[in-house]
């Protein structure tokens, strides 16, 4: 039987071509069934707070700088979504001095417009954003070399050899509306895959790449970056990938519920644990990733139930 089409962008997949009995099961999830989930390889972790929430998410950087020495640097690929870690993180580092010279750091992704990554200067900037609210409020006695931080460019293959520099210790991220981390959207319903999408080992071959985005993923970022003004959304990215992801010992999902709603919270969690592999749910090909860790916010888990407003 043919899958359903989308009921977001028929041309795309993405979780709404799913069978609808996942869709019911990961709905009925409740707060008390989340940790159950866990199993070897996949960890649930939930945080009563927000200043417990966002703390822990800081110390993952401060954790993995902390092992990078000159014989072995080590690293951490952080997210722009979400973003309140960030000046923690560099509070931190300079309460501790904790010197980064052998410690470094891969930017997920980065907006891609006019044939070219954007410049510092866009408003969007993920790159600007990570230096504002993290770097360049690190003491410069203490701030890891420019040569250490890497951002996703136009030259693709500069980044991609970046990650053969050092060892990364976690690859941590937020969800988005179509599930994905990164960048790593469902790709459009079109040519092989018109019928079903890629295989996880198709999907899993795909590098640090120039990818057009879901449409979904445009209105997210319009909403929670841009006002709402999907206008002001480029429609590309550079996204790093999962041969990447597979290339970093975890990797650390955040939910604070300010991302993906209460639905989208459930449903990766259950795919993964279960091992439900679906390229249209990309974030469930982190279920054949060794180390994987979810976090939760208790406060931000939300409910299904159907309410009017």
């Amino acid at each position: 039987m043919s899958r359903p089409l989308s009921r977001i962008a028929p041309e795309w997949w993405d979780y709404t071509t799913l069978d609808a009995e996942i869709i019911r099961d990961a709905a009925a999830i409740t707060l008390e069934d989340l940790p159950r989930l866990s199993r070897p390889g996949f960890q649930i972790v939930l945080h009563d707070s927000l200043e417990d929430f966002y703390l822990a998410e800081a110390l993952e950087y401060i954790s993995a700088w902390r092992q990078a020495t000159a014989d072995d640097p080590v690293g951490i690929c952080g997210p722009i979504g979400p973003t309140e870690q960030l000046p923690l993180v560099a509070r931190l580092v300079n309460e501790l001095e904790l010197d980064l010279r052998h410690s470094h750091f891969w930017g997920m992704d980065e907006w891609f417009e006019d044939g070219r990554d954007v410049p510092v200067t866009h408003p969007l900037s993920f790159e600007r954003a990570d230096r504002e609210l993290c770097f360049d409020r690190i003491r410069a006695d203490l701030r890891m070399p420019e040569f250490n931080l890497h951002f996703p460019k136009s030259d693709i293959d500069s980044y991609v050899a970046s990650w053969s520099i050092a060892r990364c210790a976690v690859m941590q991220g937020g969800q988005g509306d179509t599930k994905h981390w990164a960048f790593n959207d469902p790709v459009r319903r079109e040519g092989n895959f018109l019928d079903i999408p890629p295989s996880s080992q198709e999907y899993r071959t795909l590098g640090t790449r120039v990818v057009e985005l879901h449409p979904l993923t445009l209105a997210q970022n319009a909403r929670t970056s841009g006002g709402g003004n999907i206008t002001m959304v480029p429609t590309m990215a550079i996204s790093v990938g999962p041969r990447e992801t597979w290339r970093a010992e975890k990797v650390s999902i955040w939910h604070a519920g300010t991302h993906d709603n209460p639905l989208g919270q459930r449903l990766t969690a259950m795919m993964i644990s279960k091992r439900i592999v679906d390229s249209s749910v990309p974030m469930s090909l982190l279920a054949d990733h060794p180390c994987v860790q979810f976090h939760y916010f208790r406060g931000g888990f939300g409910s299904c139930a159907v309410a009017m407003h």
